[in-house]
């Protein structure tokens, strides 16, 4: 009999959850010889997302909490989670229904194929603003460019991965998380399952656009080092165009003077290359403050609870459920 594992990053999700419950389960419980269990690692919710799950856990003990310190991020979360799953295959899936709990039994008759990672491929994403589509597009297509190998386009979190290719992500010890760019790093063989993604359904997304662009900031620096190609490219460029304007305006006086000082263009000059220099400064910051974060070596994620079936070590609104299961 194979085991499964529903891996399911919780922040602020509180209306969503039973629905999410009651589609998954339905689901994983269609599998023919498959044990399944659903783990939520919580990211420090602050509204009622672990009363509702520790509410669930005590009538389904095959539903687990791992429940963090803090808000770490959903890179973390996904950290914390894999770290603490011991399945033949994971599927990694939102709790806000944008990607269907009925594409499971699809994704597991790949990986019986073969497959090491089944990862879905939107074809649409309905509730999503256009601005939001567009750059999300032009940041995977930008990736596919520069990275030093393929991230799939289109591709989100959603995917099943088997037991090799979750050990070989524990390997991986970096603090600054791209794991969109670390499921393809790992290789091994992997295959797209496409589908049309849902909009929300319920809440609020929990990414603006600030956090979208630090997002895109990591997986850029982390899987690339070509803004640091283009400074040294750019900056040989204006130095060579430096020279050859130097040489034009030394060879201009000498032959027919200059009686206009030139305090218009010369600033200009300045100007435009000190904002050139001033920006790619920036991106060595970026390069830098990364591997400041690296040298740390702080853990990626603290555990508060780790809450198993029946087991509420600590959880008061889980036990309150178990007393009204009794009555």
């Amino acid at each position: 009999m194979d085991s499964l594992t529903v891996l399911v990053p919780v922040y602020n999700e509180e209306a969503v959850i039973d629905e999410f419950y009651r589609r998954t389960v339905a689901v994983c419980e269609s599998l023919d010889r498959t044990q399944f269990e659903i783990l939520f690692v919580d990211d420090g919710s602050s509204d009622g997302s672990c009363d509702i799950i520790s509410g669930l856990i005590a009538k389904d003990p095959r539903l687990s909490l791992l429940r963090l310190s803090r808000n770490f991020g959903k890179e973390a979360a996904l950290t914390a989670g894999l770290d603490h799953v011991d399945a033949d295959a994971i599927v990694i899936i939102d709790a806000d229904l944008q990607d269907p709990p009925e594409l499971i039994p699809d994704m597991l008759t790949l990986w019986k194929k073969g497959y090491d990672t089944v990862y879905g491929q939107r074809t649409e994403r309905h509730g999503e603003s256009f601005v939001k589509k567009l750059t999300a597009s032009a940041f995977y297509r930008l990736m596919a460019h520069v990275g030093r190998f393929s991230i799939p386009r289109d591709t989100g979190d959603f995917r099943l991965l088997s037991r090799r290719a979750v050990n070989a992500l524990r390997c991986l010890p970096e603090s600054n998380r791209f794991m969109k760019g670390l499921f393809s790093w790992i290789g091994y063989p992997q295959i797209a399952l496409k589908y049309s993604r849902d909009p929300r359904h319920a809440g609020e997304t929990k990414f603006n656009y600030w956090k979208l662009w630090n997002f895109a900031l990591d997986g850029i620096t982390s899987f690339t080092t070509i803004p640091l190609k283009l400074a040294s490219y750019i900056g040989v460029f204006l130095a060579f165009g430096s020279f050859l304007y130097g040489a034009y305006v030394i060879v201009k006086t000498l032959i027919w003077g200059d009686p206009v000082p030139g305090y218009p263009s010369l600033m200009t000059v300045i100007l435009f290359i000190g904002g050139i220099q001033l920006m790619f400064l920036g991106v060595l910051g970026e390069y830098l403050g990364r591997m400041f974060d690296e040298t740390k070596r702080r853990p990626l994620y603290l555990i508060q609870e780790h809450v198993r079936g029946s087991d509420f070590r600590g959880s008061v609104s889980a036990a309150e459920y178990a007393r009204e299961d009794v009555k």
